[in-house]
């Protein structure tokens, strides 16, 4: 399949998981999802990615988001080393983790790059919203672990947008002051919103919408 693209719709498909058979669609219900892939089980750096996902247990239900671990390893080794990632991590992995040894999760969403040495995964992160539409990718090498802190964040700064005509400016972080759109006039966006600041014609700040 070719590269999936921002507002692509994101591919269903029906998995075994270390929580039982899962369709990805009905799984993921109307909020959002993090679907990441990692290389292989009992490896180091994954070790300690599925371990910062379950310690962020409460952060990912406070913004209506399941997450969805794949790896092409099979499911008898998955529930093996969910043991290891809780020890590490003191949290306990109560999300699924996909059992893809035939791959299609990988081909669906384009997670195995030829050049990367073999035929697992790299490590690849899609958010997906409530609509089902692929709202942002990241993929990172198999030797660097990823930031959740920063796909926190990003996921933060979509949801916001969401809420309005809005964008978030660089570095952004959840609370912080947001730029109105520029299909907005400034004398709406004063009516409309508070604490507008025009610091250009084309940039205008305002207060975070309250959640």
């Amino acid at each position: 399949m070719a590269t999936l693209r921002l507002g692509d719709d994101a591919p269903d498909f029906t998995a075994q998981t270390t929580e039982g058979e899962l369709s990805f669609h009905d799984w993921k219900g109307d909020g959002w999802a993090v679907l990441f892939s990692h290389p292989a089980d009992f490896t180091p750096v994954c070790t300690t990615e599925l371990g910062r996902v379950a310690q962020l247990k409460d952060e990912w239900a406070a913004r209506n988001t399941k997450v969805l671990a794949v790896s092409v390893d099979a499911l008898e080794d998955h529930n093996a080393w969910k043991s290891d990632i809780e020890e590490v991590a003191g949290a306990s992995v109560d999300y699924p983790i996909v059992a893809d040894s035939d791959r299609q999760v990988a081909e669906l969403y384009d997670m195995i790059h030829p050049g990367a040495g073999d035929t697992s995964p790299v490590r690849s992160v899609f958010l997906i919203d409530p609509a089902g539409k692929v709202r942002l990718s990241l993929t990172y090498p198999k030797s660097a672990g990823r930031n959740f802190d920063e796909i926190l964040r990003a996921l933060d700064a979509l949801q916001v947008n969401d809420a309005g005509p809005f964008s978030t400016p660089a570095d952004w972080k959840q609370g912080e002051r947001i730029i109105v759109a520029p299909t907005v006039t400034t004398a709406d966006a004063q009516a409309k919103f508070k604490d507008v600041e025009e610091v250009k014609p084309y940039l205008r700040y305002a207060a975070a919408p309250t959640p």
